[in-house]
């Protein structure tokens, strides 16, 4: 009798076995199943991807710029009623501050600029030497512009103020007058800006200043009684690199 238990028992244990393992078969079939299914829906998901903040021209910046300068003088003694007029050029160079502010594709902004010049002329006809020299040039102006992402076409409109030396000689007799001063002006300009690299950007910018007419007492031909007057214009054709904070 306790053998026939002993195999009854061994069969039951047979049987538990079989039952177990066909289940743990079955587990495994539904997973061999899944994992395709559940790989290839994680396959389709579009993977994270990091966007840069859109690119602005909002913000202060600082700059210098290098060109040249084109200056027509012309210089009237009243008492005479004699005009010496002449052009010239020269360099210009300086550097310039400013902030913008872009809203759409509209950008806004101001900018003060300060240059020095070599824009010297001297011309003499007859008897009579004059001679008008540029010292330095500042102006201060409104910028108005449109942006195509990272270029940036521009006007400016404002003012402007040029330090100026001016003498007439009368070769005759050797007398001289002269005097330096610092008039302004209206000004109108127009560029173009590009960034070429992360917070910066080059430019190339046309400018006309006209300033007011100068005057200036004369003793050349009658005493207290003469007066000679500048009018200058100048105009600018500079290239310039800005960093943006």
């Amino acid at each position: 009798m306790s053998k026939i238990n002993t195999s009854h028992a061994a069969l039951r244990n047979l049987d538990s076995a079989g039952a177990l393992g066909a289940l743990t078969g079955a587990a495994i079939a539904v997973l061999m199943v899944a994992n395709p299914a559940v790989g290839a829906d994680m396959s389709s998901r579009p993977l994270p991807t990091f966007m840069p903040p859109p690119f602005t021209w909002t913000g202060l910046y600082v700059g210098a710029n290098l060109g040249g300068g084109w200056a027509h003088s012309t210089l009237n003694d009243s008492f005479t009623g004699f005009s010496l007029g002449d052009s010239s050029s020269g360099v210009v160079g300086g550097g310039q501050l400013g902030y913008n502010y872009q809203f759409g594709g509209l950008v806004l902004g101001a900018e003060w600029t300060f240059d020095g010049t070599s824009l010297n002329a001297s011309h003499t006809v007859g008897a009579l030497q004059g001679a008008a020299n540029t010292n330095w040039i500042t102006t201060i102006a409104g910028r108005f512009g449109v942006a195509a992402d990272n270029v940036l076409y521009y006007g400016k409109a404002g003012g402007g103020w040029a330090n100026s030396s001016a003498t007439l000689t009368n070769l005759n007799n050797g007398t001289q007058v002269g005097a330096s001063n610092t008039n302004g002006g209206w000004l109108l300009g127009a560029g173009i800006e590009y960034e070429f690299a992360p917070h910066w950007s080059a430019r190339l910018e046309y400018d006309y200043l006209g300033l007011n007419t100068w005057n200036v007492n004369s003793t050349l031909f009658a005493p207290n009684a003469d007066r000679f007057s500048v009018n200058r214009n100048i105009q600018t054709l500079t290239a310039g690199v800005n960093f943006k904070f």
